[in-house]
């Protein structure tokens, strides 16, 4: 509404003194003071709020737990005894790689012991000429006795009747050494518990004599 069609007359408040500068929401111009200090205040203060807030926690932190550094720090270390340690340490490994090495010299320098020569195995030698005698005087005895021996593997058995001095013990007689063996198989395939090296009753090869004391 403009002042022309404002239909009351003008009173006190109308009136405007002009002696005097602008009332009521005029206000004077600012500096520029006035308008910076604010925020400086801002830019100092709260990086000086944070430094001290960061800085009574690390404090309040490290006093309640303190690091390894520090437990470092507060046990004294003994040089002169952690390098006596480590002298004598070193004087013992030197003592012992010694020791070892001398060990080790003595140990090339003894002859290798040569383990002893095992006797070979006794051979059975099932190809040996085997002579079966009947000294019972039991029809049939010798070329049974001689079947039992070449059904056992025996290849050369033959038998015949005893003619030599009289006797009731049955045997198993070879001629060399090497027949040792053979003749012991022999033994135990008949059951007969004599065995013995003699040339006398077998010249060669290998003789059995089958006396009244055996159990075919």
């Amino acid at each position: 509404m403009t002042k022309g069609r404002y239909p009351y007359p003008d009173d006190e408040f109308d009136v405007v003194d002009g002696s005097v500068g602008p009332r009521g929401v005029h206000r004077a111009p600012r500096s520029r003071w006035s308008r910076v200090w604010p925020f400086l205040l801002v830019l100092v203060l709260f990086p000086a709020l944070a430094y001290g807030v960061v800085t009574f926690l690390y404090s309040w932190d490290g006093n309640s737990a303190p690091s390894a550094s520090q437990e470092q720090v507060g046990e004294p270390v003994d040089d002169e005894g952690a390098a006596d340690e480590g002298a004598a340490d070193d004087g013992t490994a030197q003592d012992g790689a010694a020791d070892e090495a001398g060990d080790g010299a003595a140990a090339d320098e003894e002859p290798a012991q040569q383990e002893p020569e095992l006797p070979a195995a006794p051979v059975v030698d099932k190809s040996t000429a085997v002579r079966v005698l009947n000294a019972a005087k039991v029809s049939g005895l010798a070329g049974k006795t001689a079947t039992k021996l070449t059904t056992a593997g025996f290849a050369s058995v033959d038998s015949d009747n005893y003619t030599g001095a009289a006797t009731t013990v049955s045997g198993v007689y070879y001629a060399t050494e090497d027949q040792a063996a053979t003749a012991a198989d022999i033994a135990t395939t008949l059951g007969i518990s004599k065995v013995e090296l003699s040339p006398a009753q077998s010249p060669s090869g290998i003789t059995v004599v089958v006396a009244k004391d055996y159990r075919s």
